[in-house]
């Protein structure tokens, strides 16, 4: 299903720190290891404050890792001028949480549109409402919806308007943090459904973090779980349901809502509160909320380990089975 020849983006031990008071360091990621492939979208899923976001800053160059190293076709993004990172915002491109937070609220919706493309001259101004009409069609929203300001469209037709200012560049890679958490459910929905159909049509690739394991499921080709800055397990999208097997991932399962639920099966919470990025146990992360830890689990990091073909996890008590 994935290839090695089809890898675009290429996270290698990825780990960043934070300097935090009196003299001690926040891990936010540890040794993250992760591939996005051409045309295919990688979940990244877990709970407020697990590093989802902290990851993506540094994949869009807003933030360099402290170590490890991020590599988009084979070229370090570390290591670019900030002439060529700027240029290579042409590449990759991302779509946040609160696009009325990511907008100029005194500019029309055509210019907030086209101003990618014309700060890098891809046209001229004689054509930007050609150019807006076109891109609003793409997200299927009205033409006319370019002589709008933000603040008179909804959030499900501003987000819409933020996906297509993202995609005006033409990226091969799309970054989406929590792009519809603030959204209804229907309206999520519909966003996702827009970003499947831009994908097959434009053979992009989508880096989507998201907290609701439920929703990254149902369009993610692969998903990597987090946990307290480690990456716990990393499966394809359609075996979540089924075949996840770190304790924490199944935690995730069972703590989620459906409609479609037996009524009788309880919705299970997590046990405790994760401990404190400044306190991560010496072991592996998750032992102070996992049934089945054992004491090699207090002393020794667990690594992620291949269990079947595109499935690793990192786990004592699933590793040590096999």
């Amino acid at each position: 299903m994935f290839k090695e020849s089809d890898i675009v983006l290429k996270a290698e031990h990825i780990v960043k720190q934070f300097p935090a008071q009196g003299g001690r360091t926040l891990t936010a990621c540890n040794d993250i290891n992760l591939n996005v492939y051409k045309g295919k979208t990688l979940g990244i899923v877990g709970e407020s404050g697990c590093g989802k976001s902290t990851f993506v800053r540094m994949v869009i160059s807003l933030d360099k890792p402290t170590g490890g190293q991020i590599l988009y076709h084979g070229k370090n993004l570390a290591a670019l001028s900030k002439k060529e990172i700027w240029l290579n915002r042409q590449n990759m491109q991302m779509v946040f949480q609160d696009p009325l937070a990511s907008f100029n609220p005194k500019m029309k919706i055509v210019d907030i549109l086209t101003e990618p493309l014309m700060n890098f001259k891809k046209i001229k101004r004689s054509e930007k409402e050609a150019k807006a009409k076109e891109l609003l069609e793409m997200v299927e929203l009205p033409a006319d919806f370019m002589y709008r300001y933000p603040h008179n469209m909804s959030g499900g037709q501003r987000q819409r308007v933020s996906i297509a200012r993202a995609l005006s560049l033409e990226p091969e890679v799309l970054v989406c943090d929590e792009a519809t958490s603030a959204l209804d459910v229907s309206v999520q929905e519909s966003i996702i459904a827009l970003l499947v159909r831009l994908q097959k049509e434009k053979n992009i690739s989508i880096l989507f973090i998201c907290h609701d394991l439920a929703l990254i499921q149902s369009f993610s080709h692969q998903i990597a779980v987090m946990y307290l800055g480690h990456i716990v397990e990393v499966l394809p999208g359609e075996e979540v349901a089924h075949n996840s097997q770190h304790p924490y991932t199944q935690a995730l399962l069972g703590a989620q809502f459906s409609i479609h639920m037996d009524p009788h099966t309880p919705i299970e919470s997590i046990e405790s509160e994760a401990p404190s990025p400044l306190a991560v146990p010496r072991g592996c992360p998750f032992q102070n909320r996992c049934e089945h830890c054992m004491e090699k689990c207090r002393t020794h990091r667990p690594a992620l380990k291949e269990v079947s073909p595109g499935h690793e996890v990192a786990c004592h008590y699933v590793t040590d089975k096999l």
